[in-house]
């Protein structure tokens, strides 16, 4: 290595173009046997540190959104799971729903595909750039909860709002008391029709009073809720038991 090339290198990364001082050696070999112009060649250089920006804040994004594992839409095996319409969920890929503020709601027993879904959507929304948080029911409220004790409710709130997709995973696997159905009904209020939730749940809209303990609290909570979205009931085999209990596909699991 000479050391122009050596100095060059250092310049690069106290610049802060890190892909661009991995690269250049080699396509200066390349655009020397190309013969390619010097505007080519910048440009390449330019393209590569480009593509490495955008790789590690979508990296970033992703680690933001505390997602539980990746997973995607195309990884999903719609053919298992026919109840779901997967022409419908690959548009929801497409993320208009974002902006129009449309709330996505998953319906099904366990180990149907809510979670891998919502993970998938959540993915293309990192990879378009959106604020997105993954947060099962149990820690939201939880987290909710702190923050009222400690007078960071306001705050809290303003933060969940501005997520332009909030994902609550799991809603309805416990009750809740008073308390927390109260705070869920906030959140919902801070959220609609300014932006998304994906909601996940086991449980049917007419078993949502016994979730919240509340049958006011829980209509009121579904109005919000449901007044701009989107509902896919999810009937079929579990994910978790697939090749498991022999050839044919098992009976969805209920709680």
């Amino acid at each position: 290595m000479s050391t122009e090339a050596e100095r060059l290198r250092g310049q690069l990364r106290k610049l802060g173009l890190r892909a661009m001082a991995e690269v250049f050696e080699a396509e200066v070999e390349k655009a020397a046997k190309s013969q390619t112009t010097y505007t080519s060649f910048l440009a390449k250089l330019v393209d590569e540190e480009l593509a490495a920006k955008v790789d590690r804040s979508v990296n970033a994004r992703m680690a933001m959104a505390r997602l539980p594992m990746r997973r995607t839409l195309e990884e999903f095996d719609f053919a298992f799971q026919p109840s779901i319409p997967a022409a419908s969920i690959r548009e929801l890929g497409e993320l208009a729903f974002l902006g129009k503020a449309i709330n996505i709601i998953l319906v099904g027993p366990p180990g149907v595909g809510k979670t891998h879904i919502s993970i998938g959507l959540a993915i293309k929304a990192c990879m378009a750039r959106k604020r997105v948080l993954f947060t099962q029911a149990t820690t939201l409220l939880d987290n909710l909860v702190s923050a009222q004790a400690s007078n960071t409710l306001g705050k809290l709130m303003q933060t969940l709002r501005g997520q332009d997709l909030l994902i609550v995973d799991e809603l309805g696997y416990t009750t809740m008391d008073p308390h927390r159905a109260n705070l869920f009904f906030q959140l919902v209020s801070h959220k609609y029709a300014h932006s998304s939730m994906i909601v996940t749940t086991n449980v049917a809209f007419d078993q949502w009073g016994r979730v919240f303990g509340d049958e006011v609290i829980a209509s009121a909570i579904l109005d919000r809720l449901l007044h701009y979205s989107q509902v896919f009931a999810i009937n079929g085999p579990s994910y978790r038991l697939k090749g498991k209990l022999g050839k044919e596909a098992p009976a969805a699991v209920e709680l």
